[in-house]
């Protein structure tokens, strides 16, 4: 049996640093109190997302006296997509499924309807059919057409906008105008191309299509009016770079495209349809878009946040009154991101979202005529925001030049010569990770644990260079990314040289577990949860989807022959850091059996590896007890390696 180094430090020394008071996981595992909230257009009712073990579920509520008067769910494993006000009684709700806690969700062309007196409930379309039960769908042989909201139409009492596609690989994509009370559609649009997106203006016409074949070139189409040709706008394999359309200006005449740009970050500008010409209206130094802020009256783009330090706002116009709105709540809460979820159509009451690193998001009531805001709740209200430690932007150069952004996390009161856990994220191609109150990172943060979230290349949020840079470089330059970051954060005395662990979910367990394997002398441990550890299955397995998914896997993954020397699976022998493995039975995207394989690996070449497994759990695990258990793991093998607190 291997010993590592951290191993031999700690038998050496006894207990090397005070021990440390416990993590209390409850904090850390009990679900947000609501998610999501919007104010009604009269400003009476108040629509929210509450988040279950299991589902997420939509329930309307009186303002008044926060009675909740109607609810609208999905079923097992089912999230709250989006929703919307389509009139003053009746709400919208789009599903999604996420088969696992580190599953991105995906939206299931479900819909659903009620009104605020929980009368009139129906699921108004669903892949699986419909009948007239609010949160029940009939499975029949042949599938219905999955269908997605475009716009609920403002003015319009009875009808909303959606698309529509059979769920086969590559569809063709359409649009219809739904009657949300009797389901009856009419086709007003057909797509130019396969998998296509919309685009409309404020009079409710599509005139973008964006989609793309089965080789995933992206194609940009306009047209003028509903019954004219679309014309090509934006074809991917001539400019090389992805355009998408954002939106109208009131009158129509102007469109918003969002475009990436060589050498940096994407862009957003204005677009003359009548002349074919664009000007640039706003582009930051560091990061892409990240969100698009509205118009208060209308869903006319009006500016957009950024994310790297914070979450920063600008504006095409300064002087307009949605940016001189922002500005005064910027000012009244420093220090976080503040949006506008919704407002009443009289526009004298807004719903805000208040966030940060530190708080994980308050709702609050603006009277834009008292110019005051009464908080409504708070996602995490057992959390106090002056307790709970910063993340800062930090930026490191890699070995071959390029800039590289991420965030630091360190325990409250201490910055030198800590135990440090390297936190990979999953994806890999378009991920990021965030500033906000990540779960994670203030979990081992509160055990004494400085924590490094690296976005390497391949992540998204740094412009198309930043995210190509990473194609076909699993387990070569993206993991040397990694290794670059824990060698500077040495170089800085952040870390203990001694006392670092790697660990990631998803294509972050693959990158954990193949950072002790290219890096045997730099890591005390590794964590691989719900990894990927054999790339040529990987790669066999995603190619047999679709000819677009085949083409995906052949550009951004690389050859299959090329994969055996940066699969962890055949790279065991090379490993010294002790290894914890946990994964699902049920899991789709990262089947049990890498893990399972892997640990044998680990174990014929004697490197000591713990696991932990659920039949049940998919891809990141849902229930409580087993998220608790799983985490007293964690913290009980980051403890024994680097020295940190346990679970209590």
């Amino acid at each position: 049996m291997r010993i590592s180094k951290a191993m031999i430090l700690l038998l050496a020394c006894g207990v090397c640093a005070p021990a440390l008071a416990q993590v209390d996981l409850d904090a850390y595992l009990k679900r947000d109190t609501y998610e999501r909230i919007k104010i009604s257009p009269t400003g009476e009712y108040l629509a929210v997302t509450i988040p279950l073990e299991d589902r997420t579920v939509l329930a309307i509520m009186r303002r008044a006296d926060k009675t909740v008067t109607a609810k609208a769910m999905g079923g097992e494993h089912s999230l709250v997509d989006d929703f919307w006000w389509a009139n003053d009684e009746r709400v919208v709700v789009s599903m999604a499924q996420r088969l696992g806690t580190q599953d991105a969700p995906f939206a299931t062309g479900e819909l659903h309807a009620v009104n605020v007196d929980g009368s009139k409930g129906m699921l108004l379309a669903s892949p699986n059919g419909v009948n007239d039960t609010v949160n029940v769908g009939t499975i029949r042989m042949v599938a219905d057409p999955a269908v997605f909201m475009i716009d609920p139409l403002a003015g319009d009492e009875r009808n909303i906008l959606v698309s529509a596609m059979r769920l086969t690989t590559d569809p063709q994509t359409y649009v219809d105008k739904m009657d949300i009370y009797n389901r009856r559609r009419t086709t007003v649009a057909t797509a130019p191309v396969r998998n296509a997106s919309f685009a409309v203006d404020s009079a409710g016409e599509v005139r973008f299509a964006r989609g793309s074949g089965y080789d995933n070139v992206s194609k940009l189409y306009y047209r003028e009016a509903r019954g004219q040709d679309w014309r090509l706008v934006n074809d991917q394999a001539k400019t090389d770079v992805v355009v998408n359309a954002l939106g109208f200006s009131q009158d129509g005449r102007t469109a918003y495209l969002l475009a990436e740009m060589p050498g940096g970050p994407d862009a957003i500008f204005a677009y003359d349809p009548a002349t074919d010409t664009r000007t640039q209206l706003i582009r930051d130094p560091i990061a892409d878009p990240w969100a698009v802020i509205e118009r208060l009256d209308s869903h006319e783009p009006a500016g957009a946040w950024f994310m790297s330090d914070g979450v920063r706002s600008r504006f095409f116009d300064e002087a307009s009154p949605t940016a001189r709105l922002y500005r005064s709540l910027e000012k009244a809460f420093p220090g976080q991101a503040v949006a506008v979820t919704s407002t009443t159509r009289d526009g004298r009451l807004a719903l805000l979202q208040v966030w940060s690193d530190r708080n994980n998001g308050d709702f609050y009531l603006f009277d834009t005529v008292r110019n005051s805001a009464d908080l409504l709740y708070s996602r995490r209200e057992w959390f106090d925001p002056a307790k709970v430690p910063a993340s800062r932007a930090i930026e490191v150069t890699a070995r071959d030049g390029m800039k590289l952004h991420g965030y630091l996390t360190l325990p409250m009161g201490k910055e030198k010569q800590l135990p440090l856990v390297v936190l990979a994220h999953g994806g890999p191609f378009g991920v990021f990770d965030e500033w906000g109150f990540d779960d994670d990172s203030q979990m081992l943060a509160d055990a004494g644990y400085a924590v490094l979230r690296l976005n390497f290349r391949g992540s998204g949020n740094y412009g198309r260079d930043y995210m190509n840079a990473g194609a076909r470089q699993w387990g070569r330059t993206m993991q040397d990314d990694l290794t670059d970051a824990t060698r500077w954060a040495i170089k800085e005395q952040i870390a203990d040289p001694a006392r670092i662990c790697i660990y990631g979910a998803s294509y972050g367990g693959y990158a954990a577990v193949m950072g002790v394997a290219k890096e045997s002398s730099l890591y005390a441990c590794a964590v691989g949860y719900v990894g990927v550890y054999d790339l040529e299955k990987m790669h066999k397995d995603d190619a047999s989807h679709s000819r677009s998914w085949r083409t995906w896997t052949s550009e951004w993954l690389g050859d299959r022959a090329a994969l055996a020397d940066v699969s962890p699976v055949n790279l065991a022998g090379r490993i010294e850091a002790p290894v914890f493995l946990a994964a699902g039975g049920q899991d789709e995207r990262a089947p049990v059996e890498h893990t399972r394989r892997m640990e044998k690996a680990l174990k014929e070449a004697g490197v000591p590896v713990e696991s932990l497994y659920f039949k049940s759990e998919g891809h990141g695990f849902f229930t409580e007890p087993h998220r608790r258990e799983y985490y007293t793991r964690l913290l009980a093998f980051l403890s024994v390696h680097l020295g940190g607190a346990r679970a209590k």
